[in-house]
């Protein structure tokens, strides 16, 4: 690898790709809606615009050998038409310049969403079928955007698909944001009967087995056109995790519960609501996030072991040391 790209290269998973890739050597273009300075201040080339836009992806993809396609609309509330603009036609996109300029290996930013349907997931592996039952548009969007990469994989063009689990860690935008703000709020209650075990996988880890599977992918045919699922060393109890992260943090634990069943039909009552609203806003209950919070989904990482070496470089406790620290200096 030598000229790279990473679309949504701003993002909390791409500035970490971006980081490890300059400490390699890289010459790296950042796809991104915006310009981040910080990262161009590093020796990163800023590029702005739309993947779902195909000639802004063909300019990106000019003269350029590896792609880390993690640009996507996450989140589960929206309009349809926005998950699949960003998430299957970007991906659309990005595929098919790939291969009009000849580059050679794309590594895409999955998720384990795209197998989850509701039920418990216990050591699950990638022979685990694609989920059919879509409580929200972005794992939907995800199935068809893997689906693409994994199919478009030849001989002229190795790809492969990463899934990580519950990304957390130091300039989290997402999960530990709003566990903060509903835990400080008292809004946070526990779904189920709090004994579900999940998966989560610190963003460093993350970088680290997207460049691994990259490299690999030069040594190694069998990567190609492949699903992995990573993680952490073990799973953790979701609750009792959450509760630790509060402790440390001067944030009373959750103790108050409600039944999974519950807390379902409450997300039924609120989605309705909202769109009968025309609220763009997440409501605080839906059914997808009552399934996520209720059930264990974790996964082995046997298969991104044996194919590129996988493992974690940033272990549970110092990702929780790391954490805490950058919590502390910017709260």
């Amino acid at each position: 690898m030598k000229n790279v790209l990473v679309t949504g290269g701003g993002g909390f998973v791409g500035s970490v790709i971006v980081r490890q890739l300059l400490e390699n050597g890289c010459k790296v273009i950042v796809a991104a809606r915006k310009r981040y300075r910080e990262l161009e201040n590093l020796g990163a080339i800023g590029r702005r615009g739309d993947i779902g836009d195909s000639s802004f992806v063909n300019d990106l993809c000019r003269n350029v050998d590896t792609v880390f396609h993690t640009a996507a609309k996450a989140g589960i509330w929206g309009k349809w038409e926005e998950y699949e603009r960003t998430n299957v036609t970007g991906t659309r996109n990005i595929l098919i310049a790939c291969k009009e300029f000849g580059i050679r290996r794309l590594v895409y930013t999955s998720t384990p969403s795209v197998v989850f349907s509701g039920s418990d997931i216990k050591d699950g592996d990638e022979t685990l079928a694609y989920s059919s039952r879509f409580l929200c548009h972005y794992p939907k969007s995800k199935v068809m955007a893997e689906q693409l990469v994994l199919r478009g994989n030849s001989p002229s063009l190795t790809t492969c698909a990463i899934r990580p689990h519950l990304v957390w860690g130091p300039h989290d935008p997402h999960l530990i944001p709003r566990l903060i703000e509903r835990g400080q709020s008292g809004l946070l209650k526990r779904v189920g009967a709090g004994e579900n075990l999940v998966d989560i996988t610190y963003v460093d880890n993350v970088a680290h087995a997207h460049i691994l599977a990259a490299e690999a992918m030069g040594k190694s045919s069998k990567i190609g056109g492949q699903a992995y699922f990573i993680g952490q060393e073990r799973p953790v109890n979701l609750w009792e995790w959450i509760n630790d992260l509060f402790r440390d943090l001067g944030i009373d634990p959750v103790k108050s519960h409600v039944p999974f069943r519950a807390a379902y039909l409450i997300g039924i009552i609120l989605e309705g609501l909202y769109r009968l609203l025309a609220r763009s806003e997440e409501p605080r209950m839906t059914r997808f996030l009552a399934e996520q919070l209720a059930r264990s989904h974790y996964f082995s990482h046997a298969k991104a072991r044996e194919d590129f070496g996988y493992k974690p470089i940033i272990s549970l406790a110092e990702g929780q040391k790391r954490l805490l620290t950058w919590l502390r200096e910017n709260r």
